[in-house]
C-alpha cells in the first residue's frame, strides 16, 4: 500500500521530506522491528521516546517515518500532532478494518476479566462460532496461541491480530479492557460491539494517581461504544446492577443497557444459590427464560462471572440452555482458583487475587468449603500502588487461620520493606513472615494436614517473580506440585 493511500485516512498532516511515495509494507512502532519498507511511527512509550530512535529506524530500513515534530530526513516524513492517533487510523486501513468484520466483546473492570471473557468464548463456542481472546493470559484462537505483554495490546497488534483472527474465520473476538489501555488508547479505531463492567475496586493507584481518574478510564469503553444506532447493528453495554460504579457506566454510553446482579430487578439475575466444595449451583434468570445452572466453579464472585456472560450473549440472542452448557463445560482458567492436585489430603490452591476485593472473594468463597485450618501465602507486587498494602493483609487476617507474608514480584523493592507496609493494617495479629516465596509455600504445606486449605495468592498464571529487572522462573502451581511430591516421596 503506498504511503499516500495510507496517510490518506488522516484528517490533518503536514508533509516532509522527499516527493517520493513509497510502497509500504509493514508498520512498526518499535525501530527494532523496522526492515526496507515499513512505516515507522515514532512515538513516546512510557519509558522511552521513539523520536530518539528514528536514526536507527532509517538505517533499518524504514520507507518513511510519522513523528509529532518537523526534521528533515532522506525519507519522506509525515508530521502529525499526535501519532498515537494517527498509528491507530493507520493500521486499521492497512489490515482492512477488521473489527469492523466480526463482533467485538470487550470486558473490563477491576477483577473478573479474564474469567468472564473464557464463560463468554464457551458459550459462543458451544453456539457453534469460532473465537478469539485477547488478554493477560494470552492471544488465542483454537489451539494457536501467543503470549500476551500487555492485557490489552496496542492498536498495532491488537489490528495485527484480529486480522489473524479473521483469517482463521473467527467471528467473535473479546477482548480483556485494562484501564491503562483505555488510558492510553490501545483501542482507538476498534469497533466495539458489546461492552461489559465485571466491577471496580482499588487497583493501579501507582498509575492512575486516583480513583476518579482509575474510573475515568475504565468509562472510556463505554462511552467509545458511539452514538449510532444502526438497524441491526445495536451496540449493547453489560452492566453491575449490583456495583456503584454501573451508575457512571450507565452515563457515560448511549448504548442499550443489560444489567445483571443477585436481585430480580436486573435484567439477569442468580437465585436459589447454593455452594458446594469444587462447584455452584443457581437459577439462572434473563428476560425470556430461567434455567439451573451448575459452575464447575465455587464462589459468589464467580456467580457475578457467569451472569456477566449470560448478558453478553444474551445480548448476542443466544439462549440460555446454550449458554448453560457453555458454562457448565468450560475449562478451567490458569491461575484462577486453580487446583493443585498432587494426591495430598488437603487442598492447594492458585489464584491470581491481587487486590484486597479480589482477595476477600476468594477468601469467602474457601470459608463457606468449610475447611479445618485455613493457610495464605500473600505478597504485595513492589513499584506498584502501595496503599493497598495493609488493605490486602488485613483481608488476608481477617479470614484465615494462618497467614504467611511472602515476596510478589518485588521489583526494584526490598521485600521487607513491602511487608512492612502490609504490616501497618494488622497490628497486634498473628502472622508469619517467610520473605522467600518458595519456603513460605513450603512452610504452608508441612503445617497443612488432613480438610486444610492453602491459598497461595497474588500470582496465579504468572510462570516469573520479577526480582529488580530480572525475570526468574517461578510458577506457583508447579513448586506447590513439586513440594507436596517432594515432601511424600
Amino acid at each position: 500500500m503506498r504511503l499516500s493511500e495510507l496517510v490518506s485516512c488522516l484528517p490533518f498532516y503536514d508533509m516532509k521530506g522527499p516527493t517520493s511515495d513509497p510502497d509500504i509494507q509493514a508498520i512498526s512502532h518499535h525501530h527494532k522491528n523496522v526492515k526496507k519498507g515499513t512505516l515507522f511511527i515514532a512515538m513516546k512509550g512510557e519509558h522511552r521516546d521513539g523520536k530518539d530512535f528514528i536514526q536507527q529506524a532509517v538505517l533499518n530500513g524504514a520507507a518513511a517515518v510519522i513523528c509529532d515534530q518537523e526534521m528533515t530526513l532522506s525519507i519522506p516524513v509525515v508530521q502529525v500532532r499526535n501519532p498515537r492517533h494517527a498509528l491507530a487510523q493507520i493500521v486499521n486501513l492497512f489490515y482492512g478494518y477488521p473489527s469492523f468484520k466480526m463482533n467485538i466483546i470487550g470486558v473490563t473492570g477491576t477483577n473478573g476479566k479474564t474469567t468472564v471473557s473464557h464463560m463468554i468464548q464457551s458459550i459462543i463456542e458451544t453456539a457453534g462460532e469460532h473465537t478469539g481472546v485477547i488478554g493477560t493470559l494470552y492471544m488465542k484462537q483454537g489451539t494457536e496461541s501467543k503470549v500476551a505483554v500487555n492485557t490489552t495490546p496496542d492498536s498495532l497488534l491488537l489490528q495485527q491480530t484480529l486480522c489473524g483472527f479473521l483469517e482463521k474465520k473467527v467471528t467473535t473476538s473479546i477482548i480483556e479492557v485494562s484501564s491503562h489501555g483505555l488510558a492510553q488508547g490501545r483501542l482507538f479505531g476498534c469497533d466495539i460491539d458489546i461492552a461489559v463492567f465485571t466491577n471496580l475496586t482499588q487497583d493501579h493507584l501507582d498509575y492512575h494517581g486516583s480513583m476518579d481518574h482509575y474510573r475515568w478510564s475504565k468509562s472510556l469503553l463505554f462511552s467509545q461504544l458511539g452514538h449510532q444506532h444502526y438497524n441491526g447493528l445495536p451496540k449493547f453495554a453489560i452492566v453491575n446492577d449490583d456495583d456503584p460504579f454501573s451508575d457512571m457506566v450507565r452515563q457515560a454510553t448511549s448504548a442499550h443497557i443489560i444489567s445483571y446482579g443477585l436481585h430480580d430487578r436486573s435484567d439477569v439475575y442468580a437465585s436459589n444459590i447454593r455452594y458446594g466444595r469444587h462447584s455452584t449451583e443457581f437459577t439462572a434468570h434473563t428476560p425470556v427464560e430461567s434455567k439451573t445452572i451448575t459452575l464447575p466453579v465455587v464462589g459468589i464472585f464467580n456467580v457475578y462471572n457467569a451472569l456477566a456472560s449470560i448478558a453478553a450473549t444474551f445480548a448476542r440472542r443466544i439462549p440460555l440452555t446454550i449458554a448453560a452448557n457453555g458454562l457448565e463445560q468450560m475449562q478451567s482458567v490458569p491461575g484462577r482458583f486453580e487446583i493443585v492436585e498432587a494426591e495430598q489430603p488437603y487442598t492447594i490452591i492458585v489464584d491470581y487475587a491481587h487486590t484486597p476485593d479480589s482477595l476477600e472473594n476468594v477468601l469467602q468463597a474457601i470459608v463457606k468449603m468449610k475447611a479445618a485450618r485455613t493457610f495464605v501465602v500473600v505478597g504485595c507486587g513492589g513499584d506498584r500502588d502501595r496503599s493497598k498494602r495493609p488493605l490486602m493483609a488485613k483481608v488476608a487476617c481477617g479470614y484465615a487461620t494462618d497467614v504467611i507474608f511472602t515476596s510478589d514480584n518485588p521489583r526494584s523493592e526490598s521485600p521487607l520493606e513491602i511487608i512492612r507496609d502490609m504490616e501497618d493494617g494488622v497490628t497486634g495479629q498473628t502472622y508469619t513472615v517467610i520473605p522467600d516465596r518458595k519456603e513460605a509455600i513450603a512452610y504452608a504445606i508441612s503445617q497443612a494436614a488432613e480438610d486444610d486449605i492453602i491459598l497461595i495468592a497474588g500470582k496465579g498464571h504468572e510462570k516469573v517473580q520479577i526480582i529488580g529487572e530480572t525475570l526468574i522462573p517461578f510458577d506457583d502451581k508447579q513448586v506447590a506440585y513439586e513440594l507436596v511430591k517432594g515432601s511424600t516421596s
